[in-house]
């Protein structure tokens, strides 16, 4: 039987039934985005006039200040001057290219939405890695976040807070923060049980353990994860500029709309090459950090 054969025959008053429900479901959001989304959106101003003063900083400070800056963050991470020297030229590319201001747009929102990622994915995925009921409850919803499509969570979010940065975080927070909530909980998990009773067998509460045996041991993991959230934030950045979210993600779209293949080709160069710099510095502190358990050095 063909699909529209079954709906002729569906009776009219189950059918009309479904169409009352989601009527019925989007005026019940809408009154609700109405009723309280003013008092919601008050409640994430902190989150904007932090990510408007980082933004100004990266605007208004001089940009050799800013690409020392983001040197030494790279080099202090990764003890590296291969890829700090990379960086340089990567930054002065896209400086030459005109494309500087809206990178520092673009750093500024993935820099918030990460550090709000792990602010929020790490104890999540502390919680799923010490409760079985925690994490039998949080999986299934870490597998809608992960296979809804992202165009999805733009409805919900701009209805109830409307067009704007905040917006946009949200949804990149929604969509990112999966992989350091799995791989958290993952790292914790595997570490070793004999290493966890010998803490216990010195005194060590359940905080100690957790803090300086867990946590550090599983430190690689949870680095992957953040790795994993950076690119999947960036990945975002042009769909979250369809709401107003500036940065390289608008001129990606506008090329796009316009057939301007030029500007998107330099503009998705820019957003790669953040997304190199930002995978190759995480993975290489993730491999400090594993040498210095080991009781290595960092030369």
């Amino acid at each position: 039987m063909t699909t529209e054969s079954w709906l002729t025959k569906f009776p009219e008053m189950e059918r009309a039934s479904l169409v009352a429900i989601r009527k019925g479901l989007d005026n019940a959001y809408r009154d609700f985005s109405r009723s309280w989304g003013e008092s919601i959106e008050a409640v994430f101003d902190p989150l904007l006039m932090f990510l408007v003063w980082l933004e100004k900083l990266l605007l208004t400070s001089p940009w050799w200040l800013v690409l020392a800056a983001i040197v030494a963050l790279v080099y202090g991470a990764s003890r590296s001057w291969r890829l700090s020297l990379g960086v340089v030229v990567a930054f002065l590319l896209i400086g030459y290219f005109g494309m500087w201001e809206n990178t520092m747009r673009t750093m500024s929102i993935i820099t918030v939405c990460t550090l709000l990622s792990i602010a929020l994915g790490v104890p999540i995925g502390i919680a799923m890695a010490r409760s079985d009921r925690a994490r039998s409850v949080i999986t299934p919803i870490l597998d809608i976040m992960q296979t809804m499509p992202a165009f999805v969570y733009l409805i919900p979010v701009v209805m109830l807070l409307g067009i704007g940065k905040v917006p946009g975080v949200i949804a990149v927070v929604i969509y990112a923060i999966p992989p350091v909530i799995r791989l958290t909980n993952l790292g914790i998990r595997l570490v070793d049980k004999e290493v966890l009773e010998a803490a216990a067998a010195y005194g060590a509460t359940p905080w100690q353990r957790l803090a300086g045996v867990q946590l550090p041991l599983a430190m690689p993991t949870i680095m992957a994860g953040i790795n994993q959230t950076i690119m999947m934030a960036l990945s975002m950045v042009v769909i979250a500029s369809m709401i107003g979210v500036k940065g390289l993600g608008q001129p990606v779209l506008k090329s796009i709309t316009n057939q301007y293949f030029t500007m998107g080709l330099f503009n998705g160069l820019a957003i790669v090459a953040l997304a190199i710099t930002f995978d190759r510095v995480s993975q290489a502190y993730a491999r400090r950090t594993q040498r210095h358990l080991k009781g290595g050095n960092d030369a």
